[in-house]
């Protein structure tokens, strides 16, 4: 990655301001590093990393750290407490990561993830639009987390994998699934855009 894209990609991690929420929330549940390492199975350098701005976390990451804290997702996305039954996030509202991830020791771009119902407290469904870029086989990055998954293609054609199943998703295609399941996602000739609802209840 050129360093005028990877510098704009940190730019957009530290003006949402992800690690400073997740350190100060960490601090405040009087836990360490390795103690949401030892919860989330996630390595201490890459907690650092989202700590200091300097990664963002993929969704599914971002839901095991939430948990391991004692909070939903959305947490991290509320400037205030707001008691809303009924929220309207407009267009240019949506707060938008561009993910750096960590693969054979090199930084690539991930994908693009924009959280569409932040402002609502309490809730169990979290969406997001989601830009998959194509990547080769052996570069996917499987995920899971407490859950399910529905995911909708709204442009390109997605491959979603398990260590089962193969499904080639085109627009219009729609998928559904219990988000433990190991999985990963890419585009398949070129950046697919996706519609992702995940559901953690409580």
């Amino acid at each position: 990655m050129s360093p005028k894209i990877e510098n704009k990609v940190k730019e957009e991690v530290a003006a949402l301001n992800l690690g400073n929420k997740i350190r100060n929330l960490r601090k405040k549940r009087a836990l360490t590093l390795q103690d949401v390492s030892d919860l989330t199975g996630l390595s201490k350098p890459l907690l650092s990393q989202i700590e200091n701005n300097i990664a963002a976390p993929p969704i599914a990451t971002l839901i095991k750290i939430s948990t391991a804290l004692g909070v939903k997702i959305s947490h991290f996305f509320q400037d205030h407490e707001m008691g809303d039954r009924i929220v309207v996030v407009r267009k240019h509202e949506r707060y938008s990561v561009k993910k750096l991830f960590h693969h054979k020791n090199e930084s690539k771009v991930g994908y693009r993830w924009e959280s569409l119902a932040y402002p609502m407290v309490g809730k169990q469904m979290e969406p997001f639009v989601v830009e998959i870029e194509p990547r080769e086989e052996e570069e996917l990055l499987y995920n899971d987390h407490k859950g399910e998954e529905f995911h909708f293609v709204m442009d390109g054609v997605v491959e979603f994998r398990s260590s089962e199943q193969i499904h080639l998703l085109e627009k219009g295609d729609c998928i559904y699934f219990d988000s433990s399941i190991p999985h990963a996602l890419r585009g398949i000739d070129g950046v697919a855009k996706s519609l992702i609802v995940i559901f953690s209840p409580q």
